[in-house]
C-alpha cells in the first residue's frame, strides 16, 4: 500500500507522533537505527566501488554504483511496504498509528539538528577552538580557519538545509508514499552524503562512483527543498519577498541547497557564505551570537505550519480517492 486509502486521520496521527517521540525521546539506539543500517550497507558496498586514484570518464564505476543503488532501494522500498501494509491488515486503527509514527521517527531528525546547532554556539561560548571542534561534527569542510562568525555561519546554513533534509522532505514523501516514500528518501539522502563527492574522500575518487546517488537526492529533494523555502518564506511574516528568495536561491552550485539557505539568510537579515563558493544574502549584517537561536525558532514556525499543511494534504488525497 503505497498510496494512501483510509482514513486521513490515521496517517497524520502517525506524523504528529513521530514529531512527539523525536522532540521526547531523540534518535533510537544505533543497533535499532534504520538510517545507521543504511549507513552500513552503502559503507560495505561503496568500499568496493569507488576507485582509490582519480580516474578519467570510468562508465563502469558509474553503472555499478547505479545498480547496486537501485538494489538496496528496493529492499528499502520492499521492507518499508511490507512494514506498513502488515500494520493495516493486522491492526486496528490507532495500532497503525502508532506503529508507523514509531517507523517514521528514525526516518526524520528534528531533535538532533536543533541540539546540534545549540551545541555549537555553546561551544563557541567557551572559545573559539571548540566551536570549531563542535562544527566539525555538522560540516564536511575545512574549519580550523574559521573566525567566530563565520562557524555560526556554517551552523545556520546546515541548520537550513538539513531542516529540508532531515525533516522537510521525509514528511513530504511519507505525506504522497506513506512508509516506502520517507525510507526511499532517507535512503538516497544518505547515499548522496557517503557517495555523492565531486573527488576524493575516505581515500576514494567518487566522481563517477557517486553520481547516481548524487543525482538521485538532487531530484527526490527537488520540490521539498524548494518547499522548505516556502516555509520559511511564510514564517518570517512578510519580512522577505518571493522574488528574493529565488534570486538567492541561484546563487549556489547546488540545485536545491539555495532554496532553505537563501530563505534564511533573508529571513534572518544576515550574511551566510562558504568562502571561495557562494555568499547568500551579500548585503545581510554579520551573524552575531543570538542568531542561531532565532534560526531555530524560525524553523519550528514553518515546521508547525508544514504539519497543518500536511494533514491538509492527506484530507485531500484520502477524498480524492
Amino acid at each position: 500500500m503505497l498510496l494512501w486509502t483510509l482514513d486521513a486521520a490515521v496517517p497524520a496521527l502517525a506524523l504528529v507522533l513521530a514529531l512527539v517521540i523525536d522532540r521526547l525521546w531523540g534518535e533510537p539506539p544505533a543497533p535499532l537505527h534504520p538510517v545507521v543500517w543504511m549507513g552500513r550497507a552503502l559503507g560495505a558496498c561503496g568500499a568496493r566501488l569507488a576507485p582509490a586514484r582519480a580516474t578519467g570518464r570510468d562508465l563502469w564505476s558509474f553503472w555499478l554504483a547505479a545498480l547496486i543503488w537501485c538494489a538496496l532501494a528496493a529492499i528499502v522500498l520492499f521492507l518499508a511496504a511490507a512494514l506498513q501494509w502488515l500494520a493495516w491488515a493486522y491492526l486496528p486503527a490507532w495500532g497503525v498509528a502508532l506503529v508507523l509514527g514509531l517507523l517514521l521517527k528514525p526516518l526524520l531528525a528534528w531533535r538532533m539538528l536543533r541540539d546540534e546547532v545549540l551545541a555549537v554556539e555553546s561551544a563557541l561560548g567557551q572559545s573559539l577552538a571548540a566551536g570549531r571542534a563542535r562544527l566539525a561534527w555538522l560540516v564536511s569542510r575545512d574549519v580550523q580557519r574559521l573566525d567566530a562568525a563565520a562557524v555560526r555561519e556554517s551552523a545556520i546554513e546546515t541548520l537550513a538545509e538539513n531542516l529540508c533534509d532531515s525533516v522537510v522532505a521525509p514528511l513530504f514523501w511519507f505525506v504522497l508514499l506513506g512508509l516506502p516514500g520517507a525510507a526511499l528518501y532517507r535512503f538516497a539522502n544518505t547515499a548522496d552524503a557517503m557517495w555523492g563527492y565531486p573527488g576524493m574522500r575516505g581515500g576514494r575518487y567518487w566522481q563517477w562512483a557517486g553520481k547516481w546517488a548524487a543525482r538521485a537526492d538532487d531530484v527526490l529533494s527537488w520540490l521539498p527543498a524548494r518547499l522548505t523555502a516556502l516555509l520559511l518564506w511564510a514564517a518570517a511574516l512578510g519580512a522577505v519577498r518571493w522574488r528574493d528568495v529565488r534570486t538567492q536561491a541561484r546563487v549556489t552550485p547546488s540545485p536545491n541547497g539555495g532554496w532553505p539557505m537563501g530563505a534564511m539568510a533573508l529571513a534572518l537579515g544576515v550574511r551566510l557564505s562558504k568562502p571561495g563558493v557562494y555568499v547568500l544574502n551579500a548585503a545581510g549584517r554579520v551573524v552575531l551570537a543570538g542568531d542561531a537561536e532565532r534560526a531555530l525558532r524560525l524553523a519550528a514556525r514553518a515546521i508547525a505550519a508544514l504539519v497543518m499543511l500536511a494533514v491538509l494534504g492527506l484530507e485531500s488525497i484520502t477524498h480524492f480517492k
